[in-house]
This record gives structure tokens, sequence and C-alpha cells, in this order.
């Protein structure tokens, strides 16, 4: 399910004092099945733009065309939308509401008018895919969780709609290393077994550098760069004057370069600085 964003502008509280243009003339296209990293410092404009694309926000100009279906259209159904395109707001788990698992991921489902036969299928599927047993969890409180599994339950409740494209804000904000990693693999897990579109928001380049196939870059509400991880952590300068850094491991090889060591430079993530320092220390 391919996506097109053609001109993309948006203001808030338009014709008042205080109006702000959030997004300026965005346009760029994403492969089916692609998994995109969507990076910027606060206030580039992310937040605005992924709300767009779930039909949240309306443009003030431009078009957000998603499998042939302009979703910028006043004339295009809202449950249309939220069938094709799932959000994961950031701490998604202040969402849960419902008394047991299974009732707060069979919201949404049962919302598209599904039976109740199919509801419970998406359900336990959707609870395996994040690494949860229903037999285990389905009937316990969400609100008796740990952090990370109520997180799960919660991208849970997306995934139960079978969204084409799944777009996931900050989803390991606020969770320790074990957890954030849990995450991030679960979203690997989905993306592989699901085919889908996903679009991952973050503030931590390791992990954009890591899992995305391209990457957008917002500054200002502009749409500064789109290429891959390689194309866009190549331009260290470009990133930094927007108040973005490299990678961790990006930053060490870069260290070491400027300190007159004749590196390659090429490592985006750990292994692949530990593989370039290495097979550079057995050349001297």
């Amino acid at each position: 399910m391919p996506i097109q964003v053609n001109n993309l502008t948006h203001i808030y509280s338009e014709g008042m004092p205080y109006q702000t243009q959030a997004l300026s003339d965005i346009s760029f296209e994403i492969d089916d099945g692609s998994f995109v990293g969507i990076i910027g410092h606060t206030g580039s404009g992310k937040s605005t733009l992924i709300q767009h694309l779930n039909g949240l926000l309306k443009p003030k100009s431009g078009s957000i065309v998603v499998d042939g279906v302009d979703i910028a259209d006043p004339g295009t159904p809202l449950r249309e939308i939220r069938k094709t395109i799932g959000l994961v707001f950031q701490y998604p788990e202040y969402q849960l509401f419902e008394e047991t698992v299974e009732k707060d991921v069979a919201f949404g489902p049962l919302n598209l008018g599904l039976s109740d036969e199919i509801v419970k299928e998406r359900v336990v599927e959707a609870l395996e895919l994040v690494g949860l047993s229903y037999e285990e969890i389905g009937q316990r409180s969400p609100f008796d969780l740990s952090g990370g599994q109520k997180r799960r339950v919660a991208i849970a409740g997306v995934i139960a709609m079978q969204p084409k494209v799944l777009i996931l804000d900050e989803p390991t904000a606020g969770l320790d290393p074990k957890a954030h990693k849990d995450i991030l693999r679960l979203v690997q897990t989905v993306h592989r077994q699901t085919n889908n579109t996903i679009l991952l928001v973050s503030h931590n380049m390791e992990d954009i550098a890591a899992l995305s196939e391209q990457i957008l870059v917002l500054d200002k509400g502009k749409l500064l760069m789109k290429g891959t991880p390689r194309e866009v952590f190549s331009q260290t300068e470009l990133l930094r004057s927007t108040g973005l850094e490299l990678p961790p491991a990006a930053r060490i090889i870069s260290m070491l370069r400027e300190r007159g060591q004749d590196l390659p430079g090429k490592a985006l993530t750990i292994d692949e600085a530990e593989k370039e320092i290495t097979d550079w220390l057995a050349s001297k």
C-alpha cells in the first residue's frame, strides 16, 4: 500500500494572532511494505505529519494518497482511514480503559463491525504478535500489568485492527532498556509477519539507523532530507545544524576519524562499528 504525500501544508490557529505554520509544502512517497523512520528536533512537525497520515488532522492544502485514495478528501470516510492506517501514540498505555485485556484489545475490531468470533481471533493473534499469551492475561485487568506489558497491550489493540500502515510515535519512550529492546523486537516481528508499512517516529538515532530502510528528516515544518540511513547520516553537519546527532556508533567512528585515524567511516550500528574498528586494527 504505497503512500503519496503531495505539497502538504498545515497551519495551526489560522487567522489568529498566534498562527503557526507547522508543515510547509511537504512531498514524499513511501513504498508498500517499507520501514520508514521519521526524525527531527522537537517542534519540527513530526507529530503534526503523522496525525495527517491518520486523518486526525486535515491539511490547509495538499493531498495524502494511500492506495489510490486521498484521505485528505472530506468525502473519505474516517472509518476506512482507521481500518487502513493505525496510529500508536506516545505512551499508548495511558489510553487503556477496559476492565480486561481482552476487552481493551477487542475495542477497535468491534467498532469495525466484525463478528464476535472474528474479533476473538484477532485479539488472540494480536496478543501473540506482541509476545503476550491470551490464556495468561486475557482476563486480567490491564492496570495490573507491568509498564512494558501495558504498552504491548496498547499496541496489540491497534494491530488487532490489521492496519496496512502502522505508525508508531516514540514507542519506547520512558521504558527501561530491556522493555525498550522488547518493544523494538515486537515491531520488527509485526513488520516481518504482516508485511505492512511501518512509520517509526523516534529521537533515538540508534534505533532509526538499525531498523529503517528510508528516513524522513523534518526541520521547522519542512522536509529537509529523505534517503537511506547511510545517505542521511552521512550529512553530519547538516543534521547537527538542526539539533540532531549521529547514532552513537557513527559518532565514535567520526571522533576517531577527526583524530586522524583512517577508518572507512561507514558504520551506523554498534556491530558495524566493532567490525570496522577490528578490521582497521588488524590492518595495522
